[in-house]
């Protein structure tokens, strides 16, 4: 629309100039359409200069500012000069049409439209020099055009800032979502970690110091042999809480040995005079994705801990089986058995978080968690995990 306006103002101009060469109101004519020019360019130009954004369309609620009033005020009146010195410049109107619905509310701007309208009307009978149907309809025509196409825009563009809006809108919410689920798993992964390593490790220390304590002046070699123990495991526990702060493997796994040497060495380290654990694996070794190692890794660590606190059992067996299409670990005891949960839920009045930590494990991973107990009859707990097809 700003080059159509300067369009129309040059054709307007050369138009005059061949209708009336070496007239006297040619000086004026040049220097009103040369002031014209800078004025409407004026806005731009002070934007520019400022390194500001130009003036934006109004807006409902906004009042335009008085220096934009009076560019408005001074674009009209040196056009009505020219328009009344030559009519032909009449046309230059239109792209003034825009400029006042761009400016002023809607009310004023309508009313401005009217003026500048009739004036077209006015300018074009003058020049035609004749009465012309057409020169009364046509400039109303012109002008309704033009206003509806204007309102057309803004409604098409009030809609569009709706649409962002509430894009913006949904996409923060949707961030503020994302970084609640995110600090709940972390927290959910965190508590697994601690629940599997230190805790369980501090669990173990305590059982070990009650027993050196028991026996302290009766066989102190016992003692020893319950606190050097003792000190082993904190050692371990030290290493896995310095990991994982840092989310890295478990510590067993760090030297690359893979995920049966882990647990082998598991077995080793939890076998003592009152629980003996055995390892057992099934099936061709198959690269195992470090999530679904370090998963199962702590699972049995849980599960083993459980076995130690709550069964009362005297052997314990970890079999992991190697399948084409999934792993399977499972832990068996001998100990007292219980009854187990119908839900994921963990039933009121039982304590800890182990069978719930392990489920959640198996789900992460897309896996399953099955248990099979009775009381008096010792436990198996079955956890399978689905591995991606090998090639």
């Amino acid at each position: 629309m700003h080059a159509t306006f300067y369009l129309l103002l040059a054709t307007s101009l050369a138009r005059f100039l061949l209708r009336h060469p070496g007239g006297a109101r040619v000086p004026w004519i040049i220097a009103l359409s040369a002031v014209l020019a800078v004025l409407y360019a004026l806005p731009f130009l002070t934007a520019a200069a400022l390194r500001e954004r130009p003036a934006t369309p109004f807006a409902s609620g906004t009042r335009p500012t008085p220096r934009r009033l009076a560019w408005l005020a001074l674009v009209v009146a040196v056009w009505l000069v020219l328009v009344v010195l030559a009519p032909s410049f009449g046309w230059c109107a239109v792209p003034l049409f825009y400029t006042g619905l761009r400016t002023l509310p809607p009310r004023a701007a309508l009313a401005l439209v009217a003026v500048l309208t009739g004036c077209v009307i006015a300018s074009q009978v003058r020049l035609a020099g004749r009465y012309d149907p057409d020169l009364i309809l046509g400039p109303p025509a012109v002008s309704a055009i033009a206003t509806a196409v204007f309102a057309y825009m803004q409604r098409q563009a009030a809609r569009q800032r709706e649409l962002i809006d509430d894009l913006i809108r949904t996409r923060r919410e949707l961030a503020a979502t994302e970084r609640r689920e995110g600090t709940l798993a972390e927290r959910q992964r965190l508590s697994m970690e601690i629940h599997d390593t230190l805790a369980q490790g501090l669990s173990s220390q305590q059982m070990l110091l009650q027993a050196a304590d028991r026996v302290w002046d009766t066989d102190p070699v016992k003692a020893r042999t319950h606190v050097r123990t003792a000190e082993s495991i904190t050692e371990h526990g030290l290493t896995e809480a310095r990991r994982f702060v840092h989310d890295l493997a478990p510590a067993d796994l760090a030297d690359g040995g893979g995920l049966a040497q882990a647990l082998r060495a598991l077995a080793e380290r939890e076998s003592d005079a009152g629980l003996t654990v055995r390892f057992h694996v099934e099936g061709a070794p198959v690269p195992l994705p470090d999530r679904v190692s370090s998963a199962l890794l702590r699972i049995a660590q849980g599960a083993l801990a459980n076995v130690r606190e709550h069964a009362d059992a005297t052997t314990a067996a970890l079999t992991l089986t190697l399948l084409d299409d999934q792993v399977v670990l499972d832990v068996a005891d001998d100990g007292c058995g219980f009854v187990p949960p119908t839900d994921s839920r963990t039933p009121a009045g039982v304590r800890g978080h182990g069978l719930p930590a392990i489920r959640a494990r198996a789900v992460q991973l897309g896996g399953t968690l099955t248990i099979e107990s009775a009381p008096g009859e010792g436990a198996v707990l079955s956890v399978s995990i689905p591995l991606e097809p090998q090639r």
